[in-house]
């Protein structure tokens, strides 16, 4: 988490050295400046604004001279430099000269302004410091197959998106980039979704870093703590739960794509996928023998599964929270029956009191209900909801919960059926194309995330080869640093929405030591849950 970028010029050469320290409860953002050839002229322009973008701060010099204060309402920052800076247009600027071997430092530190200011830090020192426990952090990582630097510089962001004092891990550190370029598919994403919390807790675990997965854990158990009726598909990362949607008309969006909205009303959403994921993501803790409060946990799971038994045959939003009526979505329902199955496997394994027969009856009708009802006998797959045409990207995930097994030709032709008509240019699009749209913006890019996907499903069904191919093209469309976005459009080769996306870099770890383990022969591989 250190970015080294080289300006090369006429007059010679300087590297910008970016890095934010971990630090006690200030936020640094670090700026270095190196000479490192010949003498080079350079300007700093500051623009500091605050409640997105709307509010402009008072700027004077701090008491002891040290620093330049901006304070707004409850806000502050204090910029540290050894440069000599001056207003200009509301904003800060700064003009110097850097030669050979000189550095200078730019420090912008954010504090609540009914705090004293934050004390200054060494910038040198700090770079030590960071570097040091970047490198400590990812000398713990166990994986030693393929893409090895893709699947650290992967681990390394799902650190980085993780709010350390609580283990909440935001899904993007941004909001309102277009899914779709120059559209209205624009959310923000920088909350905490249930949605994801299986797939981390593998991503964690199977790499290595059990400390970070027990506190994603200990975060689920929180957020979700409460009335199970009550319980939303995402928090925020403290676990608060009124995320109220609103949109900033004053921001212009990233190139033109509007609105630019803040908050998320998808929270509100009923989703019943949610509910499998998170005692699934309980069990897998249990079968990684992960520290918990078994009391604690068992409880929760119990009351989820006492709700989740009267509620499994309502319609709901699905995984991808469309914003229209509710539907009888496969997945969600899928995944119900995978709450009743880690549930009663659980119980099974460590011994904990449950009305089994209940949930063995209820685990057996919900198979039965998807087999009859999102099954279409015409196109030989598994379909989004219950009466409909078109498929979702969600049932890949079919065969990895253990719903039915790779080697079932309903999971076969749902594969065919994919290839078919929700892959375009080799990757796969999370809706079906075919669907009629009001919306006049082409579709959305592919979900990157569903591409590998599609690759685990390839694994388990001993179709390495494909897999290996989808997984290198995904891969390939990272940026130069090995970051990835949400989508793929492929129509002008780039990536869209949110950046980077946690279940992109995710799915893209779960992948890597699903093909690894296959390739080394093992049982099973990594990706394929506890099933």
């Amino acid at each position: 988490m250190i970015l080294e970028t080289r300006f090369e010029t006429a007059d010679g050469a300087v590297d910008l050295i970016d890095f934010m320290p971990p630090r006690g409860n200030a936020s640094d953002v670090v700026r270095l400046v190196r000479g490192v050839s010949g003498r080079v002229k350079l300007r700093m322009q500051l623009v500091i604004r605050f409640g997105f973008g709307a509010d402009i701060p008072w700027v004077k010099k701090n008491a002891d001279g040290t620093g330049l204060l901006a304070i707004c309402g409850p806000d502050m920052t204090v910029l540290r430099t050894p440069v000599e800076t001056r207003g200009e247009d509301l904003t800060t600027v700064a003009d110097f000269e850097i030669g050979e071997g000189e550095t200078v430092p730019f420090v912008l530190t954010y504090g609540p302004s009914h705090l004293p200011v934050p004390d200054p830090i060494d910038p040198a020192l700090a770079l030590q410091e960071t570097e040091t426990f970047w490198k400590e952090w990812s000398a713990r990582c166990t994986y030693e197959g393929e893409q090895r630097d893709l699947v650290m510089r992967s681990l390394i962001t799902l650190k980085a998106l993780t709010y350390g004092p609580s283990g909440g891990i935001v899904a993007a550190p941004t909001t309102s980039l277009p899914e779709k370029l120059g559209g209205a598919r624009n959310w923000d994403y920088r909350f905490c979704w249930l949605r994801d919390a299986t797939f981390t807790l593998l991503a964690l675990m199977n790499s290595g870093y059990t400390e970070e997965a027990s506190a994603w854990h200990n975060w689920l158990l929180r957020a979700a703590a409460g009335a199970p009726s009550n319980m939303q598909i995402m928090y925020g990362i403290w676990g608060q739960r009124r995320l109220l949607e609103w949109e900033a008309g004053w921001l212009d969006g990233y190139e033109g794509a509007q609105p630019v909205r803040i908050g998320n009303a998808a929270h509100a959403q009923l989703q019943l996928d949610v509910y499998g994921e998170l005692i699934d993501a309980f069990h897998q803790s249990r079968m990684a023998k992960l520290k918990l409060d078994d009391d604690a946990t068992w409880s929760l799971e119990r009351a989820v599964l006492d709700h989740l038994a009267e509620v499994w045959d309502q319609p709901d939003h699905g995984i991808w929270e469309r914003r229209g009526e509710p539907r009888h979505y496969v997945f969600s329902k899928v995944m119900t029956w995978v709450a009743f199955d880690r549930g009663i496997k659980s119980a099974e394994e460590f011994g904990f009191k449950a009305p089994l027969d209940k949930w063995r009856m209820l685990r057996a009708t919900i198979h039965r209900d998807v087999c009859e009802n999102g099954f279409d006998r015409d196109l030989n797959s598994f379909v989004e909801s219950y009466g409909s045409k078109l498929l979702d990207a969600s049932i890949l995930m079919l065969p990895s919960v253990g719903f039915l097994p790779p080697s079932d030709p309903r999971v076969r032709g749902t594969l065919a059926a994919i290839e078919k008509y929700l892959m375009r240019d080799g990757f796969v699009l999370r809706h079906d194309p075919r669907e009629i749209s009001d919306e006049k913006q082409p579709i959305e890019g592919a979900f990157l995330a569903c591409s590998l996907w599609l690759a685990d499903a390839y694994v388990l069904a001993g179709e390495l080869a494909k897999a290996q191919a989808l997984f290198d093209r995904v891969v390939a469309v990272a940026n130069d640093l090995g970051l990835l976005a949400e989508e793929f459009d492929s129509g002008v080769g780039r990536q869209t929405g949110n950046f980077p996306q946690a279940l992109t870099h995710i799915a893209l770890i779960n992948t890597a030591h699903n093909l690894c383990d296959a390739k080394r022969a093992s049982e099973k591989p990594a990706m394929q849950r506890s099933t």
